[in-house]
């Protein structure tokens, strides 16, 4: 598979149509994006690649490219701040005959991308095509750790429709590559008190809306540690998502545009996922034009990670080794962004938050590094 094979499995875009046929100017970034149109874009040199995936019949619709198309209207429209962020669009993934032939349609498009180093960003249909984007890591034989932002825990056994239990096969398939799993944003009356057990008994992490709301910054390192991210707007709160018709609670906007920047400030991240949007459910295109909020937070979190160090570059990390709780260990600091990292089995480093070291200075535990050993 190459990168010029992977046009049979996509459709390209009309740019001018997006914008109602007005065009672009100059400083939107409509004018900016190297888009798939008469000819597939030279990826060389992007550092963040779309495409879309219509495939809604995970959750019982009706598949369609309106979504994705909709979401590029308003993101193309959107004023070009990054000039060192390169964004190309490779237009929309041909939905299957099948949901299966869709599912692999879009695992071949992601897994050559990055196979190719590059940041994929799917506008998605329903959740399950989270499977399609995970099933691209199977087929590397990548071990990742991801992430999962939405309301609920999709492990409802008890319905037929893939969108309600695609964690089930995520989870637990085999073989299986996931080295860890972090789920952001879930609501309490949704989610079985049982079902919150299990997920604990295999060390996986489990955050609360409520919990994260009290401080979003602690959600950085999880994030950043991942490389898949998979987020379901069923997580924002519908008056600022009026296509989440799940509940009215759950993210702001600015919250959802928060956790977006983290994961493109995050080396680690090769794939995000941004699924759930029916445009037929939408009001004024307002979920389209926050879901483009979210790609451009993507951007900025790439423009800033831009400004990280390597670990190689000591010199512009501050160190600071103590023990606690008789385990000697070590805290890196950037010089550059303030973020931080912990030192676990020996040479390897995690991120964390500088609550964490905050922890250790006062010779207590963190609970992060304590979770990170059980798993290693």
């Amino acid at each position: 598979m190459s990168i010029h094979t992977i046009v049979d499995f996509l459709e390209p875009i009309n740019r001018y149509e997006l914008s109602n046929d007005e065009g672009y100017k100059d400083t939107q970034l409509g004018r900016h994006i190297n888009a798939y149109e008469e000819e597939f874009p030279d990826i060389t040199n992007a550092d963040m690649v779309l495409v879309g995936c219509g495939e809604m019949r995970g959750e019982g619709g009706i598949n369609n490219t309106e979504g994705p198309n909709a979401i590029r209207s308003a993101f193309y429209g959107l004023f070009h701040w990054h000039k060192t962020v390169s964004v190309a669009d490779i237009g929309n993934v041909k939905v299957g005959a099948s949901i299966q032939d869709s599912y692999a349609a879009l695992k071949t498009v992601v897994c050559e991308l990055i196979e190719q180093g590059k940041r994929v960003v799917i506008l998605g249909g329903s959740h399950d095509v989270t499977l399609a984007q995970y099933a691209a890591y199977t087929h590397l034989e990548q071990i990742i750790e991801a992430t999962c932002v939405d309301a609920r825990i999709d492990l409802n056994m008890d319905s037929v429709l893939p969108a309600d239990n695609f964690l089930m096969e995520l989870l637990t398939g085999v073989p299986n590559f996931i080295r860890h799993y972090n789920h952001l944003g879930f609501q309490s009356y949704f989610v079985h008190p049982q079902m919150l057990e299990v997920i604990d008994s295999l060390r996986f992490d489990c955050f609360r809306v409520g919990k994260i709301k009290e401080n979003m910054e602690e959600m950085e390192p999880p994030i950043r540690n991942s490389n898949l991210f998979s987020f379901d707007i069923a997580s924002i709160q519908h008056a600022h998502a009026p296509a989440n018709r799940l509940t009215p609670n759950g993210f702001t906007g600015e919250e959802a545009c928060t956790l977006m920047q983290y994961a493109g400030m995050s080396q680690n991240m090769s794939s995000i996922g941004i699924y759930g949007y029916n445009p037929d459910l939408d009001t004024h295109n307002l979920t389209a034009k926050q879901i483009s909020h979210l790609l451009w937070y993507i951007m900025d979190g790439i423009y800033l990670g831009k400004k990280e160090s390597r670990f190689e570059d000591r010199d512009n990390f501050f160190e600071f080794t103590m023990a606690f709780a008789e385990v000697e260990t070590v805290f890196l600091q950037s010089k550059k962004t303030g973020r931080w990292w912990m030192q676990i089995n020996g040479d390897k480093f995690i991120a964390c938050s500088k609550q964490d070291y905050l922890i250790a200075s006062n010779n207590d535990m963190p609970e992060r590094w304590l979770r990170a050993m059980e798993r290693s």
